[in-house]
């Protein structure tokens, strides 16, 4: 009996043992030259090119003022396009969550400071919004090591509003079109001021979280 005992406990644990666990594949880092950034890139190309345009004869060419209006659409489409690309495909990097919204300013500026100095809108609209871009371009950088913030729902609705308002400025309509021009600017004038407080509550929040974690640590 105690040999059977024996013999039946030696035996136990002999047989095969399972297999580790499979290692978990490292993710791929997405690589920062992507279609998603190259597109954000080509947006930055173009503001020279818009600018060159729209100046032309003062601002007075039909045809160079509607050669820039397109400029400036197709600029302003590829602010669109990029965005869908990088969440479609899987190519959202840090560079792109920066140098997008840098590329949404550098056009929207331009395209305000051209319109100004044409004297086709004011220079206190484009002072307020060209205030409200640089500031939130200054937080991102200031919160950058705690974390990057990204364009928000309420940013992209302000700037379509300001494209949409600068397309009504930079076509070659009628005087009886400038209603529509000053109720687009004034919601996109609205929106900029709404959304820039709201940049500033969020890099607030970000930087105490950081400064919290790295207290703790």
């Amino acid at each position: 009996m105690s040999a059977a005992t024996s013999d039946a406990g030696a035996g136990e644990g002999t047989g095969p043992k399972p297999p580790p666990p499979a290692a978990v594949p490292e993710p791929t880092p997405v690589p920062t030259l992507n279609l998603a950034n190259l597109l954000t890139m080509s947006r930055l190309a173009m503001v020279p090119l818009f600018v060159a345009a729209l100046l032309v004869a003062d601002g007075t060419d039909t045809w160079w003022r509607a050669v820039a209006t397109a400029i400036f659409a197709v600029a302003s489409f590829t602010d669109q396009v990029d965005g869908w690309v990088a969440r479609r495909y899987g190519l959202v990097t840090d560079f792109g969550k920066i140098a997008d919204p840098i590329a949404d300013k550098a056009l929207i500026g331009a395209a305000l400071i051209g319109l100004s100095a044409l004297g086709e809108l004011g220079w206190w609209v484009t002072i307020v919004i060209a205030i409200r871009e640089i500031g939130v371009t200054l937080l991102r950088f200031w919160v950058i090591r705690h974390g990057v913030i990204p364009a928000s729902r309420g940013g992209k609705a302000k700037t379509l509003t300001q494209v949409a308002a600068i397309v009504a400025y930079l076509l070659p309509l009628p005087a009886s079109a400038d209603i529509v021009r000053w109720v687009l600017m004034g919601l996109a004038l609205v929106l900029t001021v709404v959304t820039g407080l709201d940049y500033v509550f969020r890099a607030v929040r970000l930087r105490a979280a950081g400064l919290r974690a790295a207290s703790g640590a």
